[in-house]
């Protein structure tokens, strides 16, 4: 069982805060705050280790390249990848899509061919598969929702043909908190010999994910949304689609051999991963993906979940309130609307009484215009959270509520 006095006290940002008031933190799903043992690797790093990596025969290169090898074999057996060889660094889920979108799109994709995705996908997960299809004269098909925010697989089916190339989806919708039956949806895909890529960035911080139980082609986080460095991302993919695959920027590391008249690319992963990375980041990440795990996926999901009932029962409890997502298989999100507020005044107030949220589209505008909105506040939640502190949020709420 969590300790979760404890553990706030792992984290210096919560003792912090707001307009003299204790900060109230509900914007998780954007990005989660960081403990002790991240801020100190990542000082320590740069006190102690900083070399670029890979390159250097002397004694802080090669510490420093052993740390960030070691943090890739960290984070492959934190998704449980076949070989430390699929795990890419990239900048963060945004990158890891545009990687694939390119690379994949380069290698596999023709005029007429298609590609599917989610209404309730992220934008992320949208425009880069737009431009894709742009470029290739592509299609772009979507998959239907029902009215409590769950994807229709009988529809999913429906769309899935001779010209789809790959399927795109969130593995946990960063607005309604709906958690995606991947597995099925691979397995549906893979029935038709189409690989899939799931956008992993809200699932990750909440529940234990094995790449090779759902037999994903492709997988990406972040690690800021998991309590890591910001600027830092994670592309999981089977070798055999990376070994085909055209490399998505071209520079330093990434080669075997230049040469005016051609060039040959170096091995997996690094042939994904042009120019230095963020090799202090990467030690931060495994530092972060150590502490997650030190307190239990299991143990984490479970508290995230009564946290998450909680959560919606006593904001369902306030006149006028909305929410949405009603899915039977939701992660630690609740998004609403209270009457006729706007949701950018009930952030902006709630922000003056101390508790963040976030507000707008969230970077999900088809998903708003099916849920028939503009707009909305989200409250997003982590382990760390209280009932002490959705009971603050909702005394908020009913003040703000009272106020107009």
């Amino acid at each position: 069982m969590l300790e979760i006095s404890k553990i706030r006290g792992e984290f210096p940002i919560l003792s912090e805060k707001v307009y003299d008031r204790p900060l109230v933190y509900l914007d998780n799903a954007a990005t989660t705050q960081k403990p002790w043992p991240v801020i100190r690797c990542l000082e320590e790093g740069y006190r102690r280790h900083n070399a670029n990596v890979h390159r250097g025969v002397h004694f802080l290169s090669q510490t420093a390249t052993e740390a960030h090898e070691s943090a890739r074999s960290r984070v492959g057996r934190f998704l449980n990848a076949a070989s430390a060889e699929e795990i890419v660094f990239t900048r963060g889920t945004t990158e890891s899509v545009n990687l694939v979108a390119f690379s994949f799109g380069e290698t596999y994709c023709r005029e007429g061919d298609e590609i599917v995705v989610s209404v309730m996908e992220h934008h992320s997960n949208i425009v880069p598969w737009q431009m894709l299809c742009e470029r290739r004269k592509m299609r772009l098909k979507v998959i239907p929702m029902n009215d409590r925010g769950e994807l229709q697989l009988d529809e999913y089916e429906k769309l899935l043909g001779p010209r789809t190339r790959l399927v795109a989806v969130t593995h946990v919708s960063n607005v309604l908190g709906t958690v995606n039956p991947v597995g099925e949806i691979i397995a549906i895909a893979h029935r038709h010999q189409i690989p899939v890529f799931v956008d992993g960035a809200q699932a990750v911080p909440h529940r234990k994910v094995d790449v090779q139980a759902l037999d994903a082609d492709f997988y990406a986080f972040s690690a800021h949304k998991v309590y890591g460095p910001t600027g830092l991302g994670v592309l999981y993919g089977k070798k055999k689609w990376m070994d085909e695959m055209l490399p998505y920027q071209g520079g330093g590391e990434m080669i075997e051999q230049v040469r005016f008249d051609k060039t040959t690319y170096n091995v997996l992963p690094f042939k994904f991963e042009a120019g230095t990375p963020d090799f202090i980041g990467t030690t931060a990440l495994a530092a972060a993906l150590d502490y997650v795990e030190t307190l239990g996926m299991g143990e984490i999901s479970d508290y995230e979940n009564q946290l998450l009932q909680y959560t919606q029962e006593r904001l369902a409890a306030l006149p006028g309130m909305k929410i949405y997502g009603q899915a039977a298989d939701k992660e630690s999100v609740v998004s609403f609307r209270l009457g006729g507020i706007h949701p950018y005044d009930t952030g902006l107030l709630l922000d003056k009484l101390g508790v963040a949220v976030r507000t707008g589209h969230h970077c999900a505008q088809p998903l708003m215009e099916r849920l028939g909105i503009d707009s909305c506040v989200r409250a997003s939640l982590s382990f760390y959270n209280t009932r002490e502190e959705i009971d603050a949020l909702c005394a908020a709420l009913e003040r703000i509520r009272k106020m107009f």
